[in-house]
C-alpha cells in the first residue's frame, strides 16, 4: 500500500475564452494566455520561472557569502523547437551584478543555482512522474 503525501501546493486554472486562463494558487493570481496578450504563454511563464529561480538563488548565495549586492538583473534568450512540441531547446541567461563582489563568487553562485538549488531547472526533467485525469459534466 502506497502512502499518499499531501501536495506542497495546489493551483487552479479557469478558462476565460480564447487561449486565456486565470490561475490562482494560495494568495497568488496569474493570467496565462497562449496568444501572449493578457499574460505570458505557458512556455514564456516557464522561462520567467527559470530566470527568476536562478536570479533568486544567485542573490541568496552572494548575500549569504557576506557580499553586498547593489543590483542584479538578468536577460534571457530562449530558443524553441521549430516543430511541435515547440519545447525550449536552448537558453542563454546573462546576469548583470553590481557590487563589490569577486567574479569567481558570482560564477560559483550561478553554478550552485544550476547544479544544486534551482528547483525550476531541476523540474524541467522529463522523468517527472506526471499523471492526468478528467471528468466531463453536461
Amino acid at each position: 500500500m502506497t502512502e499518499t503525501k499531501n501536495p506542497d501546493f495546489t493551483l487552479n486554472l479557469a478558462w476565460k475564452g480564447g487561449l486565456r486562463f486565470d490561475g490562482e494558487s494560495g494568495e497568488t493570481r496569474l493570467v496565462m494566455d497562449g496568444d501572449n496578450a493578457a499574460g505570458p504563454s505557458p512556455v514564456r511563464a516557464a522561462a520567467f520561472a527559470l530566470a527568476g529561480c536562478m536570479a533568486i538563488d544567485v542573490v541568496d548565495v552572494i548575500v549569504k557569502g557576506r557580499f553586498n549586492v547593489r543590483s542584479l538583473t538578468c536577460d534571457m534568450d530562449v530558443h524553441r523547437a521549430e516543430s511541435v512540441p515547440r519545447k525550449i531547446v536552448a537558453v542563454d541567461l546573462r546576469f548583470k551584478v553590481e557590487g563589490d563582489i569577486p567574479g569567481d563568487r558570482v560564477a560559483r553562485a550561478i553554478e550552485l543555482s544550476r547544479e544544486k538549488y534551482c528547483s525550476v531547472w531541476h523540474s524541467m526533467n522529463p522523468a517527472i512522474a506526471f499523471q492526468t485525469s478528467f471528468t466531463v459534466t453536461q
